[in-house]
């Protein structure tokens, strides 16, 4: 028997960005990046321009960690992007960490990015090769040495050309000179959207960093779109022609806040409705619903309500252990998952239970989740998936694994089943994810292997290759 790994995705990045030169712009950043947290927890790092100069505070680990009080309040300016990271293991350095800040010909600037280039190596060796130095192992580098190579007069025309390089997934925050900048891939496959604090604006990964400072949702930032904040306001030019709208279903599935709206779509109700087309697709006999927490909870009260079944609380969550925490020794290996999860015997005792989580990557915690509600005496688990089984890797910046590690690329859906343990299994069909949905414009790539955006040959099946992600 062959042994998986953990079952999620890591997560991706989030950027924030702000211009507003009668506020305090690094508090508000800060706390902009406190709740895009959920996005990366390895790094984080705020740049404060004055419209001179640019002073920049990163380091490893959570935003509470990075910033202190004092270090906030030194930032001042008028203008701020911020940066929380995720890596693939190897690329943890603060070296890495974002945001980029360099100096050049016409000045500074500083870049944030989220998502990740599919074409990093090929762009990399050429730049090489005419003498750029990189500092980094990362694509974001790449991004900002294309923009300096190309910068004679204006700016946006230089962003328009980088765009014009660049493949793959990208949600870019720009400071330099007097404007801040935010840009999307043309596919919209990283989410990225505009705020309004009093006569001001700001940009963010998911709308619930928006709520957080208070400010007002205005929309998402359009695929293609380069949009620039400056004393004057918000203006907005399309740099590539938009394609046909790919949005990261695993934003909807998994990652992003339930309380995030992106690309006019509401993260809660979207999952919620992946709960009712399961209820459609496979009812079962049980009962009790119950989810794995968080991410499958609002799919599990959406099955629970369309077939009438109760919902509990089956498995209860440290709320103080976040998604990373001091590993435990491979002869500890299951108190990994008691650490976060605890069965609650008394709901599930003698119930037939449907359990509900989000997505089965690799498939050994799912393993253990099914073993610990059986042991917590339910006769009979039979789990549900709101997302179709994942079969191929991400190359757009979602750190899945590699295709030989995804256990649906190894086993059928009865195989599946057996290795976690459960007495049914049953994901949701692409069809119904749709329908949840609400739209087709969407990368359904690691479930189907269609890439929206062609892969190199250089990275094609390098899921942890040389150049790091964002």
């Amino acid at each position: 028997m062959f042994e998986f790994g953990e079952d999620k995705p890591k997560e991706e990045c989030g950027v924030f960005g702000i211009y507003a030169p009668d506020q305090e712009v690094a508090r508000l950043t800060y706390y902009g990046l406190y709740a895009l947290q959920h996005r990366g927890q390895e790094s984080a790092g705020i740049a404060v321009s004055d419209g001179r100069s640019i002073a920049l505070h990163k380091g490893m680990g959570l935003v509470s960690e990075v910033f202190s009080d004092s270090v906030v309040e030194s930032m001042m300016g008028k203008m701020a992007i911020g940066h929380v990271r995720y890596s693939t293991t190897g690329s943890s350095l603060l070296a890495n960490a974002q945001p980029l800040v360099v100096h050049y010909q016409k000045g500074m600037m500083a870049l944030a990015h989220n998502g990740n280039l599919t074409n990093a190596l090929e762009l990399r060796e050429e730049l090489g090769k005419n003498g750029a130095v990189f500092q980094t192992t990362i694509d974001s580098e790449v991004i900002i040495n294309l923009i300096t190579r190309y910068r004679r007069d204006s700016l946006e025309d230089a962003l328009v050309k980088t765009m014009m390089d660049l493949r793959g997934a990208y949600a870019l925050v720009i400071l330099a000179e007097d404007k801040l900048f935010g840009l999307r891939d043309p596919h919209g496959v990283r989410p990225l959207c505009i705020g309004r604090v009093g006569d001001r604006y700001c940009l963010a990964s998911e709308s619930c960093a928006l709520d957080t400072i208070g400010a007002e949702f205005i929309r998402d930032v359009e695929p293609g779109e380069i949009v620039v904040i400056d004393e004057e306001g918000l203006h907005s030019r399309q740099g590539l022609t938009k394609t046909a709208r790919s949005s990261c279903a695993f934003e909807y599935i998994y990652f992003a806040r339930p309380d995030s709206t992106m690309d006019q779509l509401n993260v809660s109700a979207s999952r919620r409705q992946m709960g009712i087309e399961l209820a459609r697709e496979c009812p079962i006999e049980a009962d009790l619903v119950i989810a794995v927490p968080d991410s499958g909870t609002a799919s599990a009260l959406g099955y629970a309500t369309a077939l009438g079944i109760p919902f509990g609380e089956g498995l209860i969550k440290n709320r103080y252990v976040g998604r990373t925490f001091i590993q435990p020794t491979q002869a500890m290996r299951e108190v990994g998952v008691r650490l976060k999860l605890n069965a609650n015997t008394s709901v599930l005792k003698d119930k037939r239970v449907v359990m509900i989580d989000d997505s089965i990557v690799r498939g050994t915690t799912s393993c253990k989740l099914v073993d610990m509600v059986k042991k917590a005496g339910a006769k009979e688990v039979h789990f549900l998936i709101s997302s179709p089984p994942v079969a191929y890797p991400c190359y757009y910046g979602i750190d899945t694994a590699e295709r030989e590690k995804l256990i649906a690329n190894q086993l059928d859906i009865e195989g599946i089943r057996k290795f976690i343990g459960a007495d049914s299994l049953h994901y949701i069909s692409e069809e119904g994810l749709i329908r949840a949905l609400g739209t087709d414009a969407v990368c359904l790539a690691c479930f189907n292997g269609l890439y929206p955006i062609p892969i190199s040959s250089m990275n094609r099946g390098k899921n942890d290759f040389e150049l790091k992600k964002c």
